[in-house]
């Protein structure tokens, strides 16, 4: 309406500057549809799938990024990924009632889960020696819950409903898994949620340092692997980031036992961080 009026009744500095406004709407409208259009365009030409292998490439170059804070100057071990960098207090009380099924598991019934495959290796093993402590075993039910969350939340490729991991998640670990642990994407017309190579690396860097809260800070790294569907070099990768002490170890009872199990420890002092193999490679081309 006040645009009308500028038009009948309006000086001719106000209709100049009404017509220099107009004029940058459609401009301004035309970027727009050009962006969209572009954007739009490299998607349907190289596919999620492309885009998310492009995104590798700067992956672990600088896995550091990825990891959760680490307390250099710490006193014992669980200082240096403190457990509240992991789960915050919130989170954690929010574990209490999807956590319940593993407080009150039985043999009969982690026998069953294991023949369905319904949760992960490492959660199935430790299933089997929750604490009789009652405050100790739903501490660890309620950590093992979010570490076999984040593992299957690591499968996902494209994010497409709210609530990836069903209702019996609770809203507050579905916002953290969707705001950490995933990357931003535009696909036909809509921004998506994925999960990229760097943003899995961010997930086993979290499930490593959740487990070593869980197993007293040394872990079979090579259960972790397989449930992530990782490369071991990948893996190891990660867990020297983390700076852990890598070595072999024989597998737990039957879990692939034919492959060289390895263990990773969180000990005092931390072990000198060194260059990964592409800044080795970068300096020696420089």
């Amino acid at each position: 309406q006040m645009d009308l009026c500028i038009e009948a009744f309006g000086t001719s500095k106000q209709k100049r500057a009404l017509n220099s406004r107009r004029l940058n709407a459609v401009g301004n409208d035309i970027l727009n549809t050009a962006v969209t259009k572009a954007a739009a365009n490299i998607i349907d030409a190289k596919g999620v799938t492309a885009l998310i292998q492009d995104m590798a490439q700067d992956d672990v170059q600088n896995i550091s990024i990825f990891l959760p804070p680490c307390n250099e100057d710490a006193d014992k071990p669980e200082n240096v990924y403190k457990f509240e960098d992991i789960l915050s207090p919130a989170e954690y009380e929010a574990l209490r009632a999807p956590a319940a099924v593993f407080v009150n598991v039985t043999p009969e019934e982690i026998t069953k889960k294991a023949e369905d495959k319904s949760h992960c290796s490492f959660v199935l093993e430790e299933l089997k020696f929750l604490p009789a402590d009652e405050k100790s075993r739903d501490h660890k039910s309620r950590c093992l819950w979010f570490l076999d969350t984040l593992i299957k939340f690591s499968y996902l490729k494209v994010i497409k409903k709210k609530h990836p991991m069903g209702p019996e998640c609770p809203h507050i670990i579905s916002r953290k898994l969707m705001k950490n642990f995933t990357s931003l994407t535009y696909n036909n017309g809509s921004v998506q949620n994925l999960i990229s190579a760097s943003m899995k690396a961010k997930i086993t860097a979290y499930v490593i340092a959740l487990a070593l809260h869980i197993n007293n800070f040394q872990t079979d790294l090579t259960v972790l692997q397989n449930d992530m569907k990782l490369q071991e070099s990948r893996m190891m990768d990660i867990a020297k980031a983390l700076r852990l002490k890598v070595s072999k170890a024989k597998g737990l009872p039957g879990l692939e036992n034919d492959q060289n199990h390895k263990l990773g420890t969180l000990s005092l002092p931390l072990p000198v961080q060194k260059a990964s193999g592409n800044q080795r490679k970068r300096k020696k081309m420089n």
